[in-house]
């Protein structure tokens, strides 16, 4: 159902079964909500919601059901734009959520058409991080909240010019196994978000709230059903479940 990471509270204890995680996922997805101080009243909650980056259109799905919005949902992936839709139509909703191919970087909407913009886990697969939240401001309603949960480095000291070499062949192996452009610093989406004039822009690190669900991820791997899984998928999958344990890496 969802394709993003769970949200944990720091030090807490973590079981293995697979509900807690997918509770922890649903949780990852009010957080965000909360953080964002997106309203539940009937007269001011949204009406209008974009997934950018949709996946199989998870949290489409649960906007849509909480807000009786219309959400709308784009991927590059013609796979997971019918997944999506198949899932919505299984569920009674495919005249709420609906989804389609599209490029996060050109999004086929006019601009000021939504009061929620979501991306959930999307925007470190984008190559240009600036168009990529361009194109998020400019489908935003005036008054509307953008929502960017995303994977980032972190940011830079004042002393400092680049990462050091170790966290750099760090973050590399991991792009490099997950297909991902550069990182960037969750300071330079800042200065990005206030080039374009937004306001009210609010900032958390969740590292220690997300670190949980990698160890999840590969416990789940080891299981028989994931291992044939991942041999089924081919060299690319192999190749990335192998880096897993890198993501947890202090």
């Amino acid at each position: 159902e969802h394709m993003h990471h769970g949200f944990y509270e720091p030090d807490a204890r973590v079981s293995g079964s697979e509900s807690d995680h997918r509770a922890a996922q649903i949780r990852m997805i009010e957080e965000s909500l909360r953080f964002a101080a997106v309203p539940e009243d009937v007269e001011k909650r949204p009406k209008k919601v974009v997934d950018v980056g949709c996946g199989i259109g998870g949290s489409s799905r649960y906007l849509a059901k909480k807000y009786e919005a219309q959400c709308q949902g784009i991927t590059l992936s013609p796979v997971q734009a019918q997944r999506a839709n198949s899932l919505a139509a299984a569920q009674g909703l495919a005249e709420k959520a609906v989804f389609q191919v599209g490029d996060a970087l050109n999004q086929p909407f006019p601009d000021g058409e939504f009061d929620l913009v979501w991306s959930m886990e999307s925007g470190e697969h984008m190559p240009d991080k600036a168009k990529f939240v361009s194109e998020l401001a400019r489908v935003a309603a005036p008054g509307g909240t953008m929502i960017i949960v995303t994977w980032c480095h972190r940011d830079l000291e004042s002393s400092e010019d680049s990462l050091s070499k170790w966290e750099k062949d760090h973050l590399d192996k991991i792009c490099r196994a997950f297909y991902l452009p550069e990182w960037c610093s969750t300071s330079d989406y800042v200065k990005l978000l206030q080039s374009l004039n937004l306001q009210d822009i609010r900032t958390a690190d969740w590292s220690e709230n997300v670190a949980p669900f990698w160890p999840a991820v590969i416990r789940s791997a080891l299981t028989w059903k994931g291992f044939t899984s991942i041999l089924r998928t081919g060299l690319k999958t192999i190749r990335g479940a192998l880096v897993m344990p890198l993501m947890i890496e202090r």
